[in-house]
């Protein structure tokens, strides 16, 4: 999709850089989103006090309500994946939003980046398992029954490597759904507005996905942690 104007390949494109600004979007656009939350993560640790203030009385709730609703789905063991949950999380919810502010793009509207997320949810998958059972977590590939163990391994590892799939395209799709929506609103019907029902639905879509992708790594890190059958 093409955007009607993003400010952040203009600017690349008055220092010479016109290529790689049209070519790698989604990567500009991750680093401005990861910019982003590394300033803002510098300035709340600069403010955290013993009796939090507002800012801070917020981002404890937000960090507070997801550990716990995570550890209620894992128990305490899921405190050791949480770090990464939360980061993807919010890494999402945040690339999300970005989409949303006339001149800008959102990076997970990009396959390369939801694949790139997937595979990461992939991999810390399999290193729990091997972390949680060490050699034995060769079981959750073999089925129950020894002779079968050969078609189930192929069968499982097609199912595993399907996930990577999954995650990815579910939350590309949704996403790069929005932008077209919200490019064609911005172009037909000006910048305010018109789209503003739009922008409160991809405000809601937001969330969602980053909710869906956050709900399913969980569930396969958990799934992960489990004894095989």
């Amino acid at each position: 999709m093409e955007h009607p104007y993003l400010f952040i390949n203009a600017i690349l494109s008055r220092l010479g850089l016109e290529h790689f600004a049209h070519h790698y979007t989604h990567v500009t656009h991750s680093w401005l989103v990861m910019l982003i939350l590394i300033v803002s993560a510098l300035l709340l640790v600069r403010g955290v006090q013993l009796f939090p203030q507002k800012g801070q009385n917020f981002f404890e709730v937000v960090i507070g309500g997801l550990e716990n609703f995570m550890v209620e789905i894992t128990g305490p063991e899921g405190r050791f994946f949480f770090p990464f949950i939360a980061t993807i999380f919010i890494y999402i919810f945040v690339s999300n939003l970005l989409g949303l502010v006339p001149g800008f793009y959102s990076p997970t509207a990009n396959i390369n980046t939801t694949l790139s997320m997937a595979i990461c949810t992939f991999v810390f998958t399999h290193i729990i398992g091997i972390k949680c059972h060490g050699v034995k977590y060769i079981k959750h590939f073999l089925g129950p029954v020894w002779w079968l163990a050969p078609l189930m391994f192929i069968l499982e590892s097609i199912g595993h490597l399907a996930r990577v799939l999954s995650l990815s395209i579910r939350l590309f799709g949704n996403i790069f759904g929005k932008e077209v929506v919200l490019g064609i609103f911005f172009m037909l019907a000006g910048l305010y507005l018109a789209p503003l029902p739009i922008l409160f639905l991809g405000i809601l879509v937001s969330f969602i996905q980053a909710l869906v992708f956050m709900l399913l790594a969980v569930m396969y890190f958990v799934g992960a942690m489990e004894e095989a059958h």
